[in-house]
């Protein structure tokens, strides 16, 4: 790194040490010795570094300590404005892009390893002949079988063109298998699932983000559903951490009617001055409408929530969303880093803020919810950000300052260490069962996921017989913890498990995952509350 601009960017987050600390309370507002000149800034800092590189016990990596040292700065300020290393830039433009470059496989860490959940139509892995259950042993002739998932996921990761050498163990095998494998694009989609419910509902997963391509990929799957019989939807918006602000304005620009105020932008600087953003395009679907959010919504998922709500165009159901309104922007930066720093906040079209509160606790507290807002409890067991009172024009009195709180709370399905045991034991149990080596059940042998997104609902229904075939299995494996008590005690999970897993095996992870949400008891509760959301939608669309 050229030591040049390396100086200067120390000097400016000498500035930063100075406005506060990384791990400490969140500053109000700056309250530094604003009179320090950059000269004295510059001076004392290049000091300090001149003590640093000379007495530190080893010697110093410089690279690595710009880069902690500007994250330490941005986090003095709000806990969203960030640094990104050349790797991490590169992945938050192929995010964005809706794209990224490698071989085209969802993967899951077990307790033994990482495996193949699903291939992605199309892709190398795909040509290559990669299948579920498949357990990586080496990449590019690294042993990677204690490797986490994102460890697996970084190293098959890389430039278009360029080959990845895999090792792969496989249950039909008795040796393992070696694949070269060139990488190449691999989409990236916002909507992850989508699929009928009953009582002509329909489910649109936007989980992945808001990218350059999620209107159009709502457009695709509303248009899709409509042929099929819908006539109520479900947008599911748990999960997504938010992205870009235009295809938030678009989604909620299908619901409402053009010209309403969608979200409220205020700043101060040139990047981010004050102003309201409409809906555009005109309304697009009159449908009675659920979103449901929880504590991982955050940002543009916000936006669209709150937009629903104040707009009484539909009910929001879930848990509270994470809160956050910040608005960043992306700076380009030498040497293909770049940082986003906030220069505004969110608010919805009635004037709530969607920024739940950063003063008063650590980074951590923050991120998790340890100062109260995390999005998954009852409302009861810990005080929330106190807010403001907002009223709308129907009367309705809304809360801003702690991001947006659903209509009807309906809390998660409840994950406990018995159950990640099932989820273990099922996946094991359905990797010999599709690979033809359980006595008795040959014939649910599966050459290749045939990659369809959605299965019928009657479909890889567990049998008894299956079912005790299982049973023997778990209790069989010694690593899998069960007991036949618990087996008993939890054997409608296990059922659903074990058929989220042939769903997987045989069409695709988001066919697994429609199983999974199918028992979903938020999903469950808004196909109930479109029954209410149908009036709702009527009045309001009439009165707009």
């Amino acid at each position: 790194m050229n030591r040049g601009f390396a100086l200067c960017a120390l000097i400016v987050i000498g500035l930063g040490a100075l406005i506060g600390g990384v791990w400490g309370r969140f500053p109000a507002g700056i309250s530094a010795d604003n009179s320090l000149s950059m000269e004295k800034i510059s001076s004392d800092y290049s000091e300090a570094l001149d003590v640093v590189s000379k007495n530190y016990v080893v010697p110093i990596q410089h690279e690595k300590l710009l880069d902690s040292s500007i994250q330490g700065m941005l986090w003095s300020l709000d806990p969203h404005s960030q640094f990104f290393t050349r790797e991490e830039f590169r992945k938050l433009s192929e995010e964005q892009a809706s794209q990224f470059y490698g071989i085209g496989v969802s993967i899951l860490q077990h307790r033994d390893g990482v495996y193949v959940q699903s291939v992605i139509p199309g892709t190398p892995a795909d040509k290559a002949g990669i299948r579920y259950g498949d357990r990586f042993l080496e990449i590019d002739g690294k042993n990677a079988k204690e490797w986490t998932a994102s460890e697996v996921s970084r190293n098959v990761r890389g430039e278009r063109g360029t080959p990845v050498k895999v090792k792969i163990e496989r249950v039909q095998s008795a040796a393992p298998l070696d694949f070269e494998i060139v990488r190449g694009g691999v989409p990236l989609p916002s909507i992850r699932n989508y699929f009928m419910l009953p009582n002509g509902t329909g489910y649109v997963g936007l989980t992945g983000g808001f990218q350059e391509t999620t209107a159009a990929e709502l457009d695709q799957a509303v248009a899709a559903l409509q042929k099929q019989g819908m006539t109520n939807l479900i947008l599911d918006l748990r999960g997504n951490p938010g992205g870009l602000l235009p295809q938030a304005i678009e989604v909620v620009s299908r619901f409402i009617p053009s010209g309403k105020a969608v979200v409220s932008v205020k700043g101060r600087s040139r990047y981010a001055s004050s102003q309201e953003l409409r809906s555009r395009g005109g309304l697009r679907d009159r449908s009675p409408l659920v979103v449901l959010i929880n504590g991982g919504s955050a940002s543009a998922s916000e936006i669209v929530a709150g937009a629903v709500q104040d707009y009484g165009r539909g009910l929001v159901v879930g848990t509270e969303s994470f809160g956050k309104g910040l608005v960043q922007r992306v700076f380009y930066l030498p040497y293909g880093t770049g940082l986003t720093l906030t220069t505004a906040r969110y608010y919805t079209p009635f004037g709530r803020s969607l920024q739940k509160d950063y003063s008063n606790g650590s980074i951590y507290e923050y991120f998790t919810g340890a100062n109260g807002n995390d999005g998954e409890d009852d409302g009861a067991a810990k005080p929330k950000p106190a807010g403001s009172p907002t009223t709308l024009p129907d009367g309705r009195v809304l809360m801003g300052g702690r991001g947006i709180e659903p209509d009807i709370r309906v809390a998660a399905l409840e994950f406990t260490p018995l159950r990640f045991r099932l989820n273990e034991s099922a996946f094991f149990f359905v990797r010999q069962l599709v690979a033809g080596k359980v006595k008795g059940f040959e014939s649910y042998k599966v050459d290749k996921q045939n990659q369809q997104w959605s299965i019928p609902s009657d479909a890889f229904q567990v049998t008894d017989k299956l079912f005790d075939a299982y049973k023997a299995y778990a209790l069989a494996d010694k690593d899998s913890g069960l007991t036949a008590q618990s087996l008993v005690s939890q054997a409608d999970y296990a059922r659903m498990r074990i058929r989220v897993e042939l769903a997987t095996a045989n069409y695709s992870s988001e066919a697994g995952t429609q199983v999974l949400l199918e028992n979903d008891p938020q999903v469950l509760k808004a196909v109930e509350a479109v029954l209410t959301a149908k009036p709702m939608a009527e009045h309001n669309l009439a009165m707009n």
